[in-house]
């Protein structure tokens, strides 16, 4: 029975949903376009970064880039060909909690795109001269992440703010743990976490949900049932200053956070409007005041990272070393303004309407509801529909978003990493008062 919205003329809100669980236990989704000509298809693992032991830190990664490197009856090269005789695109992430193989294709084309990847998921040989070969790309990776002063800052705040856990490793690994994959290692992770019972498949665009999960059902009857039992317990947050010199920089850049929600807690939309008027925008306090107001930086912004059990809401800016502690001063300024005072009826409803659009554009894409069935279906085991969310939205209060600024302000639990030509930039905690 197709799952949907209340009757509506509005086509951004009427959806055409369909769930069946498959006798191995592997959940398909689909959503019909009937409108588009394309299918979006991806099979997600509920399996990442956080949930690796320490010394096979960068393990999910590594088999993710691997799968692509050739089934039993495919080589690299033909998975390659394959996909681009069809004009298909094939991809993958490997994110803390989920690994993703997504494939977007013609809907004529499905058959094809749907063999290709449910090989590669499934059947991967894992050649030894392929894992070395690899190696040295995903080495290589790492040092682009270590140059990169804007994911360097990040990577940096994130190990010290969930210190020494698996959620706070690098995604990629270290050069020490990538350097010791073997091709038993790889084939041992992929017979443990790749299980029906640990995936999800989802597809949306122009498909007929009986027949594609016919065919789903036939390339995936290989698969093993089954869940997996992962438990590293609930992570606790540390609240460093860190201060990491590299004068091969032109910039000092911060990165400032502190504990937010999980992603299906119930405050979960006032945290989402206060992140929009904080930082979320041109239009956010940050943005208008560091940038537009004193020309400080080209960029501010914040940002939120919800998990399962956990969150972060972060603020992420580049500045010279002589203005970067009045930077953070001038963030500590808003985390007060927010925590003291209520927002106008029209800073509330600006930062809901820029929500709303968010949403409703990212509804025009046939990947962003492919990601987002399967999102809602791994953490929440309910499809929450749009016009749901946009009510849950607007029924957001000044009085709510001015809460949890003052529940998440707090000076004790703010984290700061500076990283960057320093200068003798001092730097401790009776600074970061709000």
């Amino acid at each position: 029975m197709a799952i949907s919205s209340a009757n509506s003329p509005d086509p951004t809100t009427q959806r055409n949903l369909r769930r069946t669980v498959l006798p191995n236990g592997l959940i398909v989704l689909t959503e019909r376009m009937e409108h588009l000509r394309s299918v979006a298809m991806g099979i997600w693992v509920k399996s990442g970064s956080r949930y690796e032991a320490a010394e096979i830190n960068g393990i999910s990664h590594f088999v993710e880039h691997m799968l692509f490197k050739g089934t039993r009856s495919r080589s690299a090269q033909h998975i390659a060909r394959e996909m681009d005789a069809i004009g298909g695109n094939l991809d993958a992430f490997t994110g803390k909690e989920t690994i993703c193989f997504s494939v977007k294709a013609l809907s004529n084309h499905v058959p094809i795109a749907l063999d290709v990847l449910s090989d590669l998921v499934l059947n991967p040989v894992f050649a030894d001269i392929d894992v070395e070969r690899e190696r040295g790309v995903i080495l290589e990776e790492i040092k682009i992440d270590e140059d990169n002063p804007d994911v360097l800052v990040h990577e940096i705040f994130t190990q010290n703010f969930w210190k020494d856990q698996p959620l706070g490793k690098p995604i990629l690994g270290t050069t020490k743990t990538v350097s010791g994959f073997q091709q038993d290692t790889l084939f041992g992770y992929h017979t443990d976490r790749f299980r029906a019972g640990n995936m999800v498949f989802s597809a949306a665009g122009n498909l007929d949900h009986d027949q594609f999960v016919t065919a789903v059902a036939e390339k995936f009857s290989p698969l093993r049932s089954g869940t997996v039992a992962i438990d590293f317990g609930a992570p606790h947050v540390s609240a460093p200053v860190i201060l990491r010199n590299k004068r091969s920089l032109e910039q000092v850049q911060i990165c400032l956070g502190v504990p937010s929600p999980p992603i299906t807690d119930e405050n979960r939309y006032a945290t989402l409007i206060l992140n929009t008027v904080l930082g979320g925008g041109m239009s956010s306090r940050l943005f208008q005041t560091i940038r537009e107001e004193r020309g400080m930086a080209y960029s501010i912004y914040s940002d939120l990272s919800p998990y399962s059990d956990t969150g972060a809401l972060c603020v992420f800016a580049g500045t010279s070393a002589d203005k970067a502690l009045q930077m953070i001063d001038l963030v500590m300024a808003e985390f007060r303004n927010l925590k003291e005072s209520s927002l106008t009826d029209e800073e509330l409803t600006r930062a809901k309407e820029q929500v709303k659009g968010n949403i409703l554009l990212g509804l025009e894409s046939s990947g962003s509801r492919m990601s987002n069935l399967a999102r809602q279906e791994m953490y929440f085991n309910h499809f929450f529909s749009v016009e749901e969310v946009l009510d849950r939205l607007d029924a957001v209060t000044a009085d709510q978003v001015q809460f949890m600024a003052q529940k998440l302000f707090i000076s004790d639990r703010i984290a700061v990493t500076l990283l960057g030509r320093l200068d003798g930039i001092k730097l401790d905690r009776s600074r970061l008062v709000c």
